[in-house]
């Protein structure tokens, strides 16, 4: 990294984008704060006193160059990504440099593979979509577990949270995506996604230690099917969440999440269980930390650094997995994420 580097974050004061910006001072980076709402931007400076401000809109190409204009990399926090981020790629594009968001958005991260892959390729640069919590962990996790495998039969990724209060926006982007499913669920099955009606399965799953068994939600699909299959041969990527969890998300009075340390993260904790399955053979893969939203920010944060250093295996559109040395950079978390991964020792049942 150099030392004052200029990166843009869109969506900088959003519940997510607050961390991002913590996290690139605290790594040395100088942020330049844009998005969509100019009043939000100004009080978010008020704490931030000065940084670059730059209110942009995705409907107005010219405010997005300006945006971006002297940056070397976008950060996109701003949801829903269905919307902002084809604009914000285009402005990255225009500009040369590397775009990253925090999309959970399963088609719109499908969207960004599909539209983006071949453009980005011929421009040299790296597009990176759901370098967060769901997809970017998920997707290390998986890529560790498989070492040096070139293909698998299944891998099954458990999310054990103790609770979940959803932010605006990850309400926001949960309307966007059922809209756009017409009330369908998705899962990737056969090497493929596909779109389902019936309701989905639950059973246990034996998490390990501090969080222990707990029943979970089977084909709650987050991003993950569509970060893992970008570049892993794997017939079958399966996702599952705590019921509790999924319960607080559901409901319409769950409160957002409420800061009880310096740093503005909640007391939430969570546990990520990684199995993946090869013939007779199985590799698991675990990751322990606290707040998903806090966290996303050194996952994303992390990849910039490394993309910017040239430490990445490829360019144009590419997961978290395929972009880096997995354990590496799961290693490199510490201590915000806790990592290990072994052979076998999965309990019996622990998937389907």
């Amino acid at each position: 990294m150099v030392s004052g580097q200029k990166v843009t974050v869109f969506g900088a004061y959003g519940h997510t984008g607050r961390f991002v910006v913590a996290e690139l001072l605290e790594r040395g980076f100088a942020p330049v704060l844009s998005g969509r709402d100019a009043e939000k931007l100004k009080e978010l400076a008020v704490s931030r006193p000065g940084l670059d401000v730059r209110p942009a809109t995705v409907g107005d190409p010219a405010s997005l160059d300006h945006a971006l204009a002297g940056a070397a990399a976008v950060v996109n926090c701003a949801g829903p990504f269905a919307t902002t981020a084809a604009p914000v790629i285009e402005a990255a594009l225009r500009a040369g440099i590397p775009y990253l968001d925090v999309a959970a958005e399963i088609e719109a991260n499908l969207d960004t593979f599909t539209h983006f892959a071949e453009r980005a390729e011929a421009a040299g640069t790296v597009v990176v979509p759901a370098m967060a919590f769901y997809g970017g962990l998920g997707d290390l996790l998986v890529t560790a577990a498989m070492d040096e495998w070139t293909a698998a039969d299944e891998a099954h990724i458990a999310y054990g949270l103790s609770g979940w209060h959803p932010t605006a926006g990850t309400r926001a982007a949960g309307a966007v995506s059922r809209e756009r499913r017409g009330g369908r669920r998705v899962r990737f099955a056969k090497r493929r996604l596909e779109y389902v009606q019936d309701a989905p399965p639950t059973l246990e799953w034996p998490f390990p230690e501090p969080l222990g068994p707990r029943s979970v939600i089977g084909e709650f699909s987050m991003a993950d099917v569509v970060t893992v299959p970008s570049h892993l041969d794997i017939a079958e990527v399966c996702t599952y969440m705590t019921s509790g969890a999924a319960g607080e998300l559901a409901a319409p009075d769950t409160p957002a999440p409420s800061a009880v340390d310096a740093q503005g993260r909640s007391g939430q904790t969570f546990v990520v269980d990684v199995v993946v399955r090869s013939g007779g053979a199985e590799r698991r893969a675990v990751a322990r930390g606290r707040d998903i939203y806090a966290v996303t920010a050194p996952l994303v944060v992390e990849a910039l650094d490394r993309v910017l250093t040239g430490r990445t295996g490829t360019t144009g559109v590419a997961s978290a997995g395929e972009l880096f040395d997995a354990p590496d950079f799961l290693r490199a978390l510490s201590p915000h994420v806790t990592f290990e991964r072994r052979e076998g020792g999965t309990p019996d049942g622990a998937a389907p």
